[in-house]
């Protein structure tokens, strides 16, 4: 008679229910001394598919500074795997590598699961994770930033002004994951993030290709009803949390002809900063417009937001 496969399932390995994250297991390395860990679940939710993030190390000894990476896609949309398409990952994940600064990248809910502020309760949640188990990873938990573009740019915005000091701070912070413990980060780089939802929905959305349907991700993203959305702009606009914050440094990159998010989005966030008394620098690009199309100076963009980064977390240190 054939043994059934359930008999070769060591049953007394089995819990349920099961934790709300899990724990990584080894890392891969590769032939330039590379360390990753690809896959770990960092939260899960019922009905929703369970929140990943990757950690790629550099080689040598840890632990090392690191880069929480989020990906844009109008929060529709996107993977932490790919940056956007004018931004080979060869050269963004090679270049924070070489800086010394380990590589975080994390996904997070779509607006179609989940409204506002689930992707904030994510973002924040993957920070949780990276701390709590930084020994394993080769994290160093005290120095940490986050790195956006677009959709991303905004969470890594609110990442770095929401905390435990800030105007609905524990909402916004979420119980996901691991579930308490310091979200805070030392640098936030923000490409063509969004910054004031309410001045946005006056920007008409650039038309669509023919033949290509795409929510709008803006009342996507908010949910509620018509007459809740202003409140619910408000909630979600990095200007809000500005100031009467201590914010950590911050770099914004923008595309001077932005057709997507306008420049002065991040104009108006840098001013707000620097009305606060934070340290911020806000960077042109001449020209370019979402995604820093047109643009030739992808790998200077890339070359000084590495650098800011590496500065403010003292990689080499």
């Amino acid at each position: 008679m054939t043994q059934s496969p359930l008999a070769e399932i060591d049953w007394a390995d089995m819990t349920w229910p099961p934790p709300p994250y899990q724990a990584p297991v080894p890392p891969v390395t590769d032939e330039h001394g590379v360390r990753r860990f690809d896959g770990i679940t960092y939260a899960t939710t019922p009905g929703y598919r369970p929140r990943l993030l990757d950690v790629q190390l550099p080689a040598g000894e840890g632990p090392f500074p690191a880069v929480v990476w989020i990906h844009g896609g109008g929060w529709l949309d996107g993977d932490r795997r790919y940056p956007p398409p004018t931004v080979p990952a060869a050269l963004l994940h090679g270049s924070v590598l070489a800086a010394g600064l380990a590589l975080v990248s994390i996904d997070y809910r779509h607006s179609l699961e989940a409204p506002f502020p689930a992707q904030l309760h994510d973002v924040k949640a993957a920070i949780r994770y990276v701390r709590a188990f930084a020994g394993i990873l080769g994290i160093d938990p005290e120095r940490i930033a986050v790195w956006g573009e677009s959709a991303g740019g905004h969470l890594a915005a609110l990442a770095g002004l929401v905390g435990p000091g800030s105007p609905d701070g524990e909402a916004l912070e979420g119980a996901h994951g691991v579930g308490a413990g310091d979200t805070g980060v030392l640098a936030v780089v923000d490409w063509y993030g969004v910054s004031d939802l309410a001045a946005l929905a006056e920007h008409p959305m650039p038309p669509m290709p023919p033949g290509v349907e795409f929510p709008d991700p803006y009342t996507s993203l908010l949910g509620g009803t018509e007459a809740d959305r202003p409140a619910l702009a408000r909630a979600a606009s990095p200007v809000t949390y500005a100031a009467g914050y201590n914010p950590p440094p911050f770099l914004l990159i923008h595309g001077t002809q932005d057709g997507l998010v306008p420049y002065s989005q991040s104009e108006a966030l840098a001013e707000s900063l620097a009305g606060a008394g934070g340290e911020v620098t806000l960077r042109p690009v001449e020209g370019a417009d979402h995604i820093f199309l047109d643009s030739p100076d992808i790998p200077r963009i890339v070359a000084e937001s590495v650098a800011f980064l590496a500065r403010h977390l003292g990689a080499g240190s």
